[in-house]
């Protein structure tokens, strides 16, 4: 950028105003730095005494675009460093914390356990105030709330690990209210007459722009007045000349022709000389926020347009076609990119040059593009970043740019569940004031509505104590509650209305196995009685919360090349080792010699979508066990567990929706490892369906599901001695909280 001094920018004067575009070197986002007390604070440059700022160079003779426009700046700033100081509203960043109280209803002291509603004394939503900062609508991330109150005060980086709709892009968001609005500028970009491809950038405070590109536009018009009035009076003399002196018209109309396009020209020249108001902060309530999620290069990084007309005096001016990139309208705000990793590479290396420099110059992004010859001087990219992704998003990403956003801030892991206390339903119940209020077309719910919204965040958490922080899936359910209570017309969503969003909400992969269960009944695949061996019926989840049912089959034969475990069933790395222990307790359990026999083993309808996980072993176990002594399973049963090579059975996920798909298969009874047994939450409508049996050992389940006794005693006290399980204890070993299968 020319050092020249710029008279254009009202902030020219000032001598604490940064070079290069209005980067301050000093800026504590960008280069990383602690922003320290006392730094100069950006200044709306010096007024003359009657208050009228000077814009395009009305006391300087060389500079190119002097066109002694100028601009009323008379109560400009009015407001804008006042009201806008404190974005938090009342009081400051300080006073956040992170335990919101829900306000607007009376609370029980001592609220019973038992009390979906923490102890809130309301009939409906409409009792409950909502507040009016994000950050205080926040629901359970705690850590994550403080950290983004912490980094909007200190301008730090964050990036946001966790699952889907719990709440990354609300934080991000949330920041964007909690940073200072004085700071904010307005970006121009002025055409250079010294080589048109390399347009000059101006920054000015915000609100500004809008009135020197207005007043760059008036005096044009005038100009083009002036000259237009000037081009009319030269062609009636040519044409007077010619038709009355000279008495040739023909020449007086090619002259008054050329008169006409060497004025249109000229014209040209002074349209040109109106810069490009590039960011326009003028309206702008709070710090900006850009959600870069998924953009291209040149919506990220700013491009310039290409022009089919790049000669003949039709072509754009190069300062004309420069757009701006999230990244340069985030500047002095938030610039939010979710699934960070899907950015390509090239696209997250200038990334970091934006990060790392606070100014990033804008040229054509496609090299076949005239605007690809183009590059503006750099534009400020003061900006804090979030980046956020599912935990996959850090293989993929660039380990400089996470270097990058950890060094200059922080990293945060979103929880998907949180602990069930009265403080937290009460939180809950706001929340669905808050899904209310959003929409603004719901009815408010009723206290029973709310408590069954809270009981199904209990068991979408699949854990016992616990609620599902994954909102986004939660609010979609209050939404499609209240749409069936307004289709009614009702006052309020009313429980009813609640338990038809259930039915009605339930996701594909639910959708699909309701309608496994129904085709298999159809073509008697499912057997749900007697006893047949080397068959179980195993479950799963497909998903995240539904469950289905599928059969698993085990068949012994002589081998031909030394004993093999054969398993099919689109089986995936997990599910292939799990077999491979299995196997192990086969190998010590069986009296014959299995070296010389092939165990096949078969995972019934698994679709393309194949096994993954371990939930099925102890499916396996009993499937082989029982087709190696040919004794019988009961058909009526259902299993899941997890089974270590001493034959312990371990904790699993999903253990609520498998019971659920066993009991809609019409399975009696369900055996699931006794470390789940406090994770069953199962509708009412399935509690007197189905028996819910807990194990520890294989030999229990052994016990509970092969037939005859007197043979079944003898292969479950041979595997006690050989496992040298007593089971006396109940103690099971391996890890105590359920890993998702």
């Amino acid at each position: 950028m020319s050092n020249e001094k710029d008279t254009n920018d009202p902030t020219a004067d000032d001598p604490d105003e940064p070079p290069h575009g209005g980067v301050d070197d000093s800026s504590p986002a960008g280069n990383g730095e602690d922003a320290t007390p006392g730094d100069p604070e950006p200044d709306d440059g010096p007024a003359n005494e009657s208050g009228v700022d000077e814009d395009p160079a009305a006391d300087s003779d060389d500079d190119p675009w002097d066109d002694g426009v100028i601009v009323d700046d008379d109560g400009f700033d009015e407001g804008r460093n006042g009201d806008a100081a404190d974005p938090a509203g009342d009081g400051g960043i300080d006073e956040l914390g992170s335990t919101v109280e829900v306000e607007g209803a009376e609370i029980e002291e001592d609220p019973d356990e038992d009390d979906l509603l923490g102890g809130l004394k309301i009939d409906t939503t409409a009792e409950l105030e909502i507040p009016d900062r994000l950050v205080d609508q926040v629901i359970g991330q705690e850590h994550a709330r403080d950290v983004i109150i912490k980094a909007a005060k200190q301008r730090r980086h964050v990036m946001m690990i966790g699952s889907p709709g719990t709440g990354k892009s609300m934080l991000a968001k949330a920041m964007s209210e909690l940073l200072p609005k004085e700071e904010l500028q307005d970006v121009l970009v002025y055409h250079n007459p010294e080589d048109g491809n390399k347009p000059k950038v101006r920054t000015v405070p915000a609100g500004k722009g809008d009135q020197i590109v207005e007043a760059h536009r008036e005096e044009a018009r005038k100009r083009n007045q002036m000259r237009s009035l000037l081009m009319w009076i030269i062609i009636a003399v040519v044409l007077g000349y010619a038709l009355i002196i000279v008495g040739q018209i023909l020449v007086g109309i090619i002259a008054a022709g050329v008169v006409y396009l060497v004025f249109r020209y000229l014209n040209r020249g002074s349209d040109a000389m109106i810069p490009n108001l590039l960011v326009n902060n003028g309206d702008t309530k709070t710090a900006p926020f850009r959600d870069a999620t998924g953009a291209h290069a040149g919506a990220l990084l700013g491009d310039v347009r290409h022009d089919p007309f790049q000669s003949g005096g039709m072509e754009t001016p190069s300062h004309d076609r420069v757009e701006a990139g999230a990244i340069h309208k985030a500047n002095k705000g938030v610039l939010f990119i979710d699934e960070i990793n899907t950015l390509d590479i090239r696209s997250q290396q200038h990334l970091m040059t934006a990060i790392q420099e606070g100014e990033f110059s804008i040229t054509g992004q496609s090299e076949r593009s005239s605007g690809a010859m183009v590059q503006t001087e750099p534009v400020p990219t003061d900006f804090v970043m979030i980046a956020a992704g599912n935990l996959d998003a850090m293989e993929n990403m660039h380990p400089a740019l996470r270097s990058r956003i950890k060094g200059y801030g922080y990293e945060v892991y979103m929880e998907d569940t949180i602990e069930d206390t009265p403080e937290m339903r009460r939180k809950y119940v706001r929340f669905i004031a808050q899904e209310v209020a959003k929409d603004g077309r719901l009815p408010e719910f009723s206290a029973e509505a709310v408590e069954e919204i809270i009981l199904e965040a209990k068991r979408r958490s699949g854990r016992k104590g616990h609620l599902t922080l994954k909102m986004r899936n939660l609010g979609g359910m209050v939404r499609v509650a209240g749409d069936i209570a307004r289709g009614e017309d009702a006052e309020m969503t009313t429980r009813e209305h609640v338990l038809q969003a259930k039915g009605r909400s339930r996701s594909i992969e639910q959708q699909l196995a309701d309608d496994y269960i129904e085709r298999r009944k159809d073509y008697e695949l499912q057997v749900s009685d007697g006893y047949v061996a080397g068959r179980v019926n195993g479950l799963a989840v497909m998903g995240e919360d539904s469950g289905i049912m599928l059969p698993v089959m085990a068949e012994v034969t002589p081998t031909q090349g030394g004993g093999q475990v054969i398993a099919t069933g689109q089986l995936k790395e997990m599910a292939e080792e799990s077999v491979q222990n299995v196997s192990a307790i086969i190998k010590k359990f069986s009296d014959e010699n299995i070296s010389e026999k092939d165990i096949h083993i078969q995972f019934i309808q698994t679709g393309q979508q194949g096994v993954d996980g371990d939930s099925a072993s102890i499916t396996v176990a009993t499937a082989v066990i029982s087709a190696l002594e040919n004794v019988g399973v009961d058909q009526s049963l259902a299993m899941t567990g997890s089974l270590s090579v001493r034959g312990d059975v371990l904790p699993v996920g999903g253990v609520t929706h498998k019971i659920e798909a066993a009991a809609k298969a019409g399975c009696d009874r369900v055996i699931i490892p006794a470390a789940n047994e406090q994770d069953v939450m199962i509708e009412d409508e399935y509690e007197e369906m189905i028996e819910v049996i807990p194990v520890s050992h294989i030999s229990e389940v052994l016990d509970i599901a092969l037939e005859g006794e007197a043979e079944k005693d003898s292969l479950v006290s041979r595997l006690k001695s050989i496992t040298g399980s007593a089971l006396k204890d109940g103690n099971v070993s391996g890890p105590s909280n359920p890993s998702p299968q």
